[in-house]
């Protein structure tokens, strides 16, 4: 077969994934060749030669999150920001913070917010936006921003990366070309810098690789999340509540949060660690049920839900960060474990990594030196910085709650005492999936939640709701190893899962001919990875569809 023929471009950096991380980064760079031109010109250094990747549509449309953000990292970078930033990115200050424990019927408020959940100084923001506001500063400074481009593959220089392939456009679902096909770009560069956020499909080939696992494998959680506009004087803008209990009860670690936004909006949605035992427990479903608790009832009632979405977080901390440097590369932000689950943020966390990757990549540059000697004093930056002073104290946090609620309460309160040691350091943790139980045929399938269409609604309701779409012709970027195996030993083992922790309708049990077969609903898909990470096989691999695809959190 004759060899596709690419067109090359050349760069001095190249940032995949136009996140929080990957802008921050971007930026920074900028703003490093700016103030130090003599030594940027020596080095042939220019913001027009640093390019960065978006696989959506346009910047912010696969950015989800609660959101609170910490501006610490946002004043380092742009001290400005409060005064220039646009309506709806940081113009809702917290004004209240509150904690609930839920039983089915009550909510009882902690007559002490936890200082990890204080947030006072800090925004409710849409992440969406300031996704948007910092791409525009990003442009400004002379940087290319290319949207609708995916990473599809590595581009490899012996023990490092030179660079990516992005995906072919135009070929059909057989994988043949199509009248519009085009090859992707051959994007070389000096140095690659992985922003792509949580079990991105790049990051998981380098890590496995070259064994960048750190001590631990990366756990993660799962939210989900949806957008409502209520009646005016419902909700306060900058009212900040989280909940722990019901629905998810003291065995699953996990909770709910609401978030008061300007214009009669709320942010609410339900957190769970991937790593439940039940292989047929439906965080969709639960968080549904969530919103029939009569505490979240009398905030909803009345208003109608905007938008829908799904995110995985990483988890694990400290201890599973992988090595983030090799030749040629950096990973920063959510796919390098940059997020403090105690706290639960990461953005400002995200785009501090961001920051140190863009100082190390200039020094590194300016000296002629891409090897993963130089950019090992990334790694080095961040333990001097304010992240490790952040992230070190919960090292062992979620790891402390795989026995329930109360006995990580416990655990936790000795770590606070011992700086977050506890009893054990480090806290030895497995990957998600692992925590199943297997039912060897002892279950059958449970009925689908349907909801009633005003308060709760069904998967393809709220997958309506995400602005989710992707070109239905072309090739599957859910890739099952071995599709025979799902319709007999994970039907008996399992009770195939993946119909139940996809909060999209991707995945469909059919029968044809009397056999159980598996039908992937492709286009339904809402980018959160739980399929790559909960499938009890690792027989799933999510890789980024045509670009462009995907869903549309706009003002989320």
């Amino acid at each position: 077969m004759k060899p596709v023929e690419r067109e090359r471009l050349d760069a001095d950096v190249l940032i995949v994934g136009a996140g929080p991380a990957g802008l921050a980064c971007a930026l920074r760079l900028a703003q490093l060749i700016e103030t130090n031109r003599d030594a940027a010109a020596a080095a042939g250094l220019s913001a027009e030669n640093i390019y960065v990747l978006e696989k959506a549509r346009e910047v912010g449309a696969h950015q989800l999150s609660g959101a609170i953000l910490d501006p610490r990292a946002l004043r380092e970078l742009l001290p400005e920001f409060e005064q220039t930033a646009v309506a709806g990115v940081s113009d809702t200050p917290v004004s209240e913070d509150a904690v609930y424990f839920l039983t089915e019927r009550r909510a009882w408020k902690f007559p002490v917010t936890p200082p990890p959940l204080r947030n006072h100084g800090h925004y409710v923001v849409s992440l969406n936006r300031l996704a948007k506001w910092l791409a525009e500063r990003v442009e400004q400074a002379g940087i290319n921003l290319f949207t609708q481009f995916a990473g599809a593959e590595l581009i490899w220089n012996h023990t490092g990366i030179a660079g990516v392939l992005t995906e072919d456009k135009g070929l059909d679902k057989n994988g043949r070309p199509k009248p519009n096909y085009t090859p992707g770009y051959e994007l070389r560069a000096r140095v690659t810098v992985l922003a792509e956020g949580p079990r991105g499909s790049l990051t998981k080939t380098l890590v496995q690789r070259y064994g960048l696992d750190g001590v631990n494998p990366q756990v993660y959680g799962l939210g989900i999340k949806e957008l409502w506009e209520v009646p005016a004087g419902r909700i306060r803008p900058g009212f900040v509540a989280h909940t722990m209990g019901w629905p998810l009860g003291t065995r699953l670690y996990g909770g709910g949060w609401i978030y008061g936004l300007q214009q009669n909006r709320v942010s609410l949605g339900l957190v769970v660690a991937l790593e439940y035992p039940d292989p047929q427990f439906d965080p969709h479903a639960a968080f549904q049920k969530f919103k029939t608790h009569p505490f979240v009832r009398r905030l909803l009632e009345g208003g109608r839900l905007v938008r829908y979405g799904a995110k995985t977080l990483p988890y694990g901390g400290w201890y599973s960060m992988p090595r983030p440097y090799v030749d040629g590369g950096l990973i920063i932000g959510d796919s390098a474990s940059l997020l403090n689950a105690q706290r639960l943020k990461g953005i400002h966390i995200g785009m501090k990594s961001g920051m140190l990757a863009a100082e190390t990549i200039f020094e590194a540059l300016c000296a002629g030196d891409t090897s993963a000697k130089a950019l090992s004093v990334f790694q080095k930056k961040i333990e001097q910085s304010w992240i490790r002073e952040e992230l070190w104290p919960v090292r062992n946090f979620h790891q402390a709650f795989h026995g329930g609620l109360w006995s990580g309460l416990l655990h936790s309160a000795l770590q606070m005492l011992t700086g977050g040691r506890g009893l054990r350091d480090p806290w030895r943790t497995r990957p998600g999936h692992e925590a199943y139980h297997r039912l060897d045929g002892q279950r059958s399938p449970t009925a689908r939640f349907k909801g009633d269409g005003r308060l709760t609604f069904d998967r393809l309701t709220d997958v309506y709701h995400s602005g989710t779409r992707h070109e239905e012709d072309q090739p599957c970027h859910l890739i099952v190893a071995d599709l025979n195996l799902c319709g007999t030993r994970c039907t008996i083992e399992y009770g195939n899962p993946c119909e139940y922790f996809c909060p999209a309708a991707v995945y469909e049990m059919t029968k044809e001919r009397g056999e159980r077969r598996l039908k992937i609903n492709a286009s339904n898909c809402v980018h959160c990875k739980t399929c790559d990470i909960m499938d009890p096989y690792e027989i799933i691999t999510w890789v980024p569809p045509e670009g462009g695809g995907g869903p549309n959190y706009e003002g989320m």
